[in-house]
């Protein structure tokens, strides 16, 4: 089968899961509908399925992208680490972006670890794994992860919203708690990392996970017997982290075991749904749209960041959603109008560089 087919699902669950990055991380006001905000610590929303879907895709491409290496270990180590890197110091430059831009930049407050800092660190972690263990081994390392996580976090105040909880407490005494931010718990603000070092270790399950989704597509030829296998293995994890939950809550922040099964089912569900789409009916329509995200997905997710400074430091969106938005549609359906079309802006000027068949990598 030609490996554009293979991954037309792929492509568009990552444009999906892009895009919807950029409208929850980008909405026009404090007034937000609440399935576009954050669990404020134990639970799940919509918006806190983006970035594990992001990492599990991640997964999944792995597999996809060690084909090119198939006869050269050492050039695809090579390759993972400049990409590791690279995505490690893109990540620190974006989190520097911001003060930068309002003046307030210092080398003591840095922040250290970020969305991108954490997908680098375990996509090298993944893919080296990938390249050097047995694949039988993979999900029970993945599960050795979590059910370590849930040790961890069981037996030291992992679960409690305050400074005492254990994530909080290695972070401020490995990071600092300068190149951190903050948290609002039951004993007011602590600095706190949601993508902390501690709370990394059940992410390496996590695009684990990933990979064990994109062998299932890479290893069967039949587009039904994938989305079968898909299915089944997405509803296992979804039903695990449903039952996991009431010893080990699910926790975006903390990055429970818990929410790691859950996140992963719903992902691959969602994966075996697209490749019954595109594949098994030979539909299309509206895929196109995402696809253009999914292309260049980490050039689109910096855009996005990096335009949104001017856009509220320079009043553009102070602009839009307090004169018109806010005034036409009111406050809460006024925010969700700008974040729609800060994400058609993004996709826009991504276009062209899909239709020239352009893609930046790292």
């Amino acid at each position: 089968m030609p490996k554009t087919e293979r991954i037309q699902a792929v492509d568009i669950m990552r444009g999906l899961t892009i895009a919807w990055m950029i409208l929850v991380n980008n909405p026009g006001g404090s007034r937000v509908f609440a399935p576009l905000k954050h669990a404020a610590w134990n639970g799940l929303t919509p918006t806190d399925l983006a970035f594990p879907f992001f990492m599990l895709i991640m997964g999944v491409s792995v597999c996809f992208s060690m084909l090119k290496y198939s006869s050269s270990r050492k050039g695809a180590v090579r390759r993972i680490i400049i990409r590791s890197v690279l995505m490690y110091l893109i990540g620190v430059a974006l989190c520097c972006a911001g003060p930068i831009a309002r003046g307030t930049f210092s080398l003591e407050s840095i922040r250290i670890l970020g969305v991108l800092q954490r997908l680098a660190i375990v996509y090298f972690a993944g893919a080296m794994v990938y390249l050097y263990l047995p694949r039988r081994l993979h999900l029970a390392l993945a599960f050795l992860f979590l059910a370590s996580y849930v040790i961890i976090l069981q037996l030291n105040d992992g679960y409690v919203h305050s400074a005492q909880n254990i994530c909080a407490r290695v972070d401020v005494a490995l990071l600092g708690a300068s190149h951190m931010i903050t948290e609002k718990g039951i004993d007011g603000r602590f600095a706190f990392e949601p993508e902390g070092i501690l709370s990394t270790l059940p992410c390496f399950a996590h695009i684990l996970i990933g990979t064990i989704a994109g062998r299932l597509i890479l290893e069967h030829s039949d587009h039904r017997e994938k989305v079968q296998r898909l299915a089944m293995f997405g509803t296992m994890l979804l039903f695990g982290g449903y039952l996991l939950q009431y010893l080990d809550p699910i926790n975006k922040k903390l990055w429970t075991s818990s929410f790691v099964l859950v996140t992963c089912g719903a992902g691959v569900l969602l994966l075996a749904l697209l490749t019954n789409f595109t594949d098994v009916r030979g539909k299309t329509f509206g895929s196109g749209f995402f696809k253009v995200f999914g292309t260049n997905a980490l050039l689109a997710y910096v855009l996005s960041q990096l335009l949104s400074l001017p856009m509220k430091l320079l009043g553009p969106r102070t602009f839009l959603v307090d004169r018109l938005f806010v005034p036409a549609f009111g406050p809460y359906w006024g925010s969700l109008t700008y974040s729609l079309l800060y994400v058609m802006l993004i996709w826009i000027i991504v276009y062209p560089l899909y239709r020239k068949n352009i893609c930046f990598r790292v």
